[in-house]
């Protein structure tokens, strides 16, 4: 199939439908490289019109459909071929391997597979977070849901050694084997500490208290009340002068893919009702408690809180 002038009225449903009926899908499209401008625009080469679309858009198209797309190969003048592929339908979110709820989360699951500091939409977002709350002024940091410790890794990172090092950091989280990778990964690391622990009898602990909360995906847990024990965290175990790091999953992990979109139960599409709902309480909340409030990201959306201290 050639696309010269169709529109994406007339290409999507090309592609649902061999997409459904065909693992691989070939096609050719005018090369992006010849032209620039927004998607739709018309560009006429030697007597012939075509609708220009980035590579970006092709992309995002693939992923919409749960494919990957492959390299391009340049075809005659001036198309490219544009080979989607199916996606398979493993995802950590279906993953029942594990008879421990604690271990669908450790090293021997799917979701070990997943390195989300590679994935730039959720790296970039995270970083710019961790520039929104002054990390480096940052002296006890608390993550809920840590896992293997890929939240501090980035901070070890950012930082200078001789400040990272003034910081207390601790990690809480029920897999096992996540937090004794964790462990072994900052061992030489004496301001580091990693509990096995169920996150919402944090009392039993004893932990006293910080001026940085972290929890990235963990808090939405359908274990977890959400609202109560928020409110429960900011009031028993954040200082006055203090900032908060959450992280909403607004995507699945499909195939190797980070695929944008909140899936809810009940609906086949995504569906992001309940994510902006737990996002808007958390903002009305930290600002009726003088937090100033940003929420960014993409993939993952973050919301930064900083306290507003009194002058």
């Amino acid at each position: 199939m050639i696309f010269t002038t169709q529109t994406m009225q007339e290409i999507l449903p090309w592609l649902k439908e061999r997409i459904n009926t065909e693992e691989k899908v070939s096609f050719l499209v005018f090369n992006p490289d010849f032209s620039e401008g927004y998607a739709g625009h018309r560009v006429l080469l030697d007597g012939q019109y075509y609708l220009y679309r980035g590579y970006k858009a092709w992309v995002e198209l693939a992923a919409l459909l749960k494919c990957k797309i492959l390299t391009p190969s340049i075809e005659a003048y001036p198309l490219v071929r544009l080979t989607f592929v199916k996606l398979k339908m493993d995802s950590f979110h279906h993953d029942t391997s594990h008879k421990k709820e604690d271990e669908k989360y450790g090293m021997t699951s799917q979701f070990a597979q997943i390195h989300k500091m590679e994935e730039p939409a959720f790296y970039y977002y995270y970083l710019q977070a961790l520039e929104n709350v002054n990390i480096s002024k940052r002296k006890c940091v608390l993550n809920l849901g840590v896992n293997r410790g890929d939240e501090f890794g980035v901070i070890q990172k950012y930082l200078e050694p001789e400040v990272y090092e003034k910081i207390e950091f601790v990690g809480i989280d029920h897999s096992k084997s996540a937090i004794q990778f964790a462990q072994d990964t900052y061992k030489n690391y004496t301001n580091m500490t990693f509990y096995t622990h169920d996150i919402t009898t944090l009392n039993h602990l004893n932990l006293g208290t910080f001026d940085m909360l972290i929890s990235i995906g963990t808090l939405q847990s359908p274990s977890i009340m959400f609202k109560p024990f928020f409110m429960q965290l900011v009031q028993d175990y954040l200082e006055e002068d203090s900032a908060i790091i959450l992280g909403f999953p607004n995507s699945r992990w499909l195939g190797g893919e980070l695929l944008y979109g909140a899936k809810a139960p009940h609906y086949a599409m995504s569906e992001m009702g309940l994510v902006f709902t737990d996002i808007i309480f958390c903002k009305k909340y930290l600002q009726q408690k003088k937090y100033r409030v940003t929420i960014t990201g993409k993939h993952y959306l973050f919301l930064t809180a900083t306290k507003i201290l009194k002058k």
